[in-house]
């Protein structure tokens, strides 16, 4: 039984849900534990084939780590596997889709780059803002961004702290592995769609095998490429083989 977040079986598809929407989905040690047992147990499982990581409502994907919690003089702990069990997993052999709905700020956005596809609601907003506490985002953010979007935005971001909205994903050069949907909730129905078409039509069992192998250039940077076999335009990926 979990309390800060919930996973759903649908068929193949395991729906993943942060669940701390009056912390805007901040994640703390006992939440990172939970989702670290959640993707242990996707991963050995052969009859999930691929996840959707969401927050709960539609204020926030998540906002990162929980400072309130590290205020309140609790103990920081991290699992080796990372920012929700997934930014440090560099041995997942399947793929993984943030659905993101709001803010993506800090931890939430290393998140969704250690993700291999990014599915957006209009109302989302991407930022890496560590500097402005004297941080800086460990958790993947710094080497992943840049090898996504381009050294040059990666820095802008990395530097300052901007927000990214929405709107400005559907540019070329920013995050071309993902996609914008209408609404304030990324649909349920775009986001299987995609797990199908990567289960049915994209990229069998065996063949993701080989593509995880493939994008290994060194341990670390395992999930840094997205799945280049499929590109959308319109929210929803082709079923044509």
């Amino acid at each position: 039984m979990t309390e800060f977040c919930t996973a759903e079986r649908d068929g193949h598809l395991l729906i993943v849900t942060i669940n701390r929407p009056e912390r805007m989905n901040a994640l703390h040690p006992p939440a990172n534990f939970e989702l670290e047992g959640i993707f242990n147990d996707f991963a050995a499982d052969p009859d999930l084939w691929v996840a959707i990581i969401t927050g709960a409502g539609d204020r926030a994907f998540s906002a990162g780590n929980d400072l309130r919690w590290q205020a309140e003089g609790n103990k920081l702990e991290v699992p080796a596997t990372g920012f929700a069990g997934l930014t440090a997993r560099f041995d997942l052999a399947k793929p993984v889709i943030a659905a993101v709905n709001g803010v993506a700020m800090g931890g939430g956005f290393e998140i969704a780059l250690a993700c291999d596809l990014i599915i957006a609601s209009d109302n989302a907003k991407f930022a890496l803002p560590e500097p402005k506490v004297g941080l800086a985002a460990l958790a993947g953010g710094l080497h992943r961004l840049p090898r996504q979007i381009g050294v040059k935005q990666a820095m802008g971001m990395i530097l300052t702290g901007r927000q990214v909205p929405a709107a400005d994903i559907e540019r070329p050069s920013a995050f071309p592995q993902s996609t914008v949907t209408s609404g304030r909730r990324v649909p349920r129905s775009v986001s299987t769609d995609w797990s199908l078409v990567i289960g049915r039509h994209g990229l069998p069992r065996s063949a993701l095998n080989r593509v995880a192998s493939a994008l290994t250039v060194t341990q670390s940077c395992r999930r840094l490429a997205p799945v280049i076999a499929l590109t959308c335009n319109t929210g929803t990926p082709s079923t044509s083989s």
